[in-house]
């Protein structure tokens, strides 16, 4: 949690992010995700600064496993003074202890956010999904749960101005947005309807701009003349040194005499690979996105 210290900015995860929505496929498979097709609405974790503490705290609890599908899962959440907003104990279950920092007494509009994040590391615990790695892992929760529909929550808890500044999780505003973003572009939901704080929607638009040009890398035929001439380059010296160097695709020979070339699914990152021979439509195995291919 940063409080009124610097936020980092940009895309200096987005590998790690794209590989945690490819494995949020590869674990959950499409029709699962597809049950998350509707977010967690704002109404579900309203939190007055009359209602009582720690029964809504714990209502708010309840919304995010129900959201999250965990029907069997009991969690039971404290307070206390820490240094990070909130920790999970992990064990067998069904009940999980939560503690949240005591800023949230005071801040209670975000505890929505912080219990985003926790219950989803329940919700991977009992997938057995994880990253090697602490930082890593914290992404992959934070991808997870804003790409199944109740991290926009994190997104809106950053706020900054002048005095102060406030951030949950570990991704950067504009990843919140791209992993947002993604989402939007499958289920065609727009959370910037939600969205409190004004920093949201410049983080959210800066990573639809990002996601968006993930749909426009060759050989996608929406890809642009740049790219679609950088593209026809690689493809004609592919044969004796392969494609350069800071692209997404790569070929190979397909043992015929021709070419097959290889990109990550603009929808969930998974690998496709097509023969080299004009226009071709792909189907992602994963996420059954149909990609139209000009190879």
């Amino acid at each position: 949690m940063a409080d009124d210290g610097p936020v980092e900015h940009g895309f200096p995860h987005l590998e790690t992010v794209r590989a945690a929505i490819t494995a949020l496929y590869r674990r959950l498979s499409h029709d699962t995700v597809r049950m998350f097709a509707t977010s967690l609405a704002p109404v579900d974790v309203a939190f007055a600064d009359t209602d009582d503490l720690h029964l809504g705290a714990q209502r708010v609890a309840r919304e995010m496993v129900r959201h999250y599908r965990l029907p069997d899962a009991r969690l039971i959440v404290g307070f206390r003074e820490m240094t990070h907003a909130a920790n999970v104990e992990l064990t067998a279950g069904p009940e999980y202890f939560v503690e949240l920092n005591d800023r949230f007494r005071t801040h209670r509009r975000d505890i929505g956010a912080a219990l985003a994040h926790e219950v989803m590391h329940v919700y991977l615990h009992r997938l057995d999904l994880s990253f090697p790695g602490v930082r890593e892992n914290e992404i992959l929760t934070d991808t997870a749960a804003t790409y199944l529909g109740a991290g926009w929550l994190l997104l809106d808890a950053f706020r900054q101005d002048a005095a102060s500044s406030q951030k949950l999780g570990y991704l950067t505003p504009e990843e919140f947005g791209y992993v947002l973003a993604k989402r939007a572009l499958v289920f065609g939901e727009d959370p910037s309807v939600w969205f409190t704080s004004p920093q949201a929607y410049t983080a959210y638009g800066e990573g639809m701009a990002r996601a968006r040009a993930d749909e426009r890398q060759p050989p996608l035929t929406a890809a642009g003349w740049a790219g679609r001439r950088r593209y026809a380059h690689d493809r004609r010296h592919a044969a004796a040194a392969g494609a350069g160097a800071g692209v997404s695709y790569a070929f190979t020979p397909d043992g015929d005499g021709g070419l097959r070339v290889s990109f990550p699914c603009p929808t969930c990152g998974q690998k496709i690979r097509v023969p080299v021979r004009g226009r071709v439509r792909a189907r992602c195995a994963l996420c059954r996105t149909v990609l139209e291919c000009d190879t």
